[in-house]
C-alpha cells in the first residue's frame, strides 16, 4: 500500500517558528484543496452546458467539434443581416451625436455626417456652497436626448452655482440673474437647463471645461442650429 503525502514542518528555533511553519502548511494544504476541487468541478460545470465528454471517442465528439464548411458563410450571413439590422435602427431624420471624450460634435443623417464641429463639454469639477449644504458636478450628461426648445438670442437666467462660483450673493430677484451675453446667438434646449450653445471663449473649445452644456463656436453653433430643428435626437456618450 502506498503512504500519501506528508507534509513535514522543521523548526530552526523556538515555538514561534513552528508554529508560523504549521500555519504555512494549513494553507498549502487549503490551496491545494481548493485548487483541485475546482480542477474536479470544471469538468462537471463545461459538461452541463457544453456537453463536454472527459473520453472523447475517435467517431463521435471530435468529428462533431469540426465546423462543416458552410458554417463560415452562415456566420458571414447572420453578420450581415445584423449590420442591416443596427442600419436600420439608425434614425432616419437628422441627429446630433456629441463625443465628449473627444469634444467633437457631429449632425447625421442615417450614417452620414452632415457636419462636424469642436466643442467643449462638461469639466467634471465640483463645486461646494460654503454657506449652504450644497454642491454641483459639472457633467455633460449621457444619454438619449431631443431638442425641445430653440432660441435665437437667448438670455441665460443664471443658476445659484453661477454666484457661489464667483463668490457673490445670491440674488433673489429673477433680474439680477439675466444674462443676454453668454450663450452667444443661438441655443438648443434638451432638458434639465442643458443647451447647446455659443461661447465667449473660442480659444478653450475642444476642451472639458464647461458646466455640462455644450459650447460651439459662432460659425459652427450656427449650421448646428440650422441643421436642428425642434424633435431633433441627441445621442452624447
Amino acid at each position: 500500500m502506498k503512504q500519501g503525502v506528508r507534509l513535514r514542518l522543521v523548526s530552526s528555533g523556538n515555538g514561534s517558528s513552528a508554529a508560523s511553519g504549521r500555519r504555512s502548511a494549513w494553507v498549502l494544504v487549503v490551496w491545494l484543496a481548493a485548487l483541485l476541487t475546482a480542477g474536479l468541478a470544471l469538468p462537471v460545470v463545461t459538461g452541463a452546458l457544453y456537453h463536454y465528454d472527459p473520453f472523447p471517442s475517435e467517431t463521435g465528439s471530435r468529428k462533431e467539434a469540426t465546423l462543416s464548411e458552410t458554417e463560415p458563410e452562415q456566420a458571414l450571413s447572420e453578420a450581415l443581416r445584423l449590420e442591416r439590422a443596427l442600419h436600420a435602427l439608425q434614425p432616419g431624420r437628422n441627429h446630433i451625436v456629441v463625443d465628449t471624450s473627444q469634444n467633437q460634435l457631429y449632425v447625421k443623417k442615417g450614417d452620414q455626417i452632415l457636419y462636424q464641429a469642436v466643442c467643449s463639454t462638461g469639466s467634471g469639477l465640483l463645486l461646494r456652497d460654503p454657506d449652504q449644504e450644497r454642491q454641483w458636478i459639472f457633467d455633460t450628461p449621457r444619454g438619449f436626448f431631443r431638442v425641445f426648445r430653440r432660441a435665437v438670442n437667448p438670455i441665460w437666467t443664471k443658476p445659484d452655482w453661477a454666484f457661489v462660483e464667483e463668490g457673490k450673493p445670491v440674488p433673489g430677484s429673477l433680474a439680477e440673474r439675466r444674462d443676454e451675453d453668454t450663450l452667444g446667438d443661438y441655443a438648443l434646449y434638451f432638458g434639465d437647463g442643458y443647451m447647446i450653445h455659443g461661447t465667449l471663449y473660442q480659444r478653450y473649445l475642444g476642451r472639458s471645461i464647461t458646466h455640462g452644456c455644450i459650447r460651439l463656436g459662432d460659425e459652427e453653433l450656427e449650421r448646428v442650429f440650422q441643421l436642428s430643428p425642434v424633435g431633433t435626437p441627441i445621442y452624447i456618450f
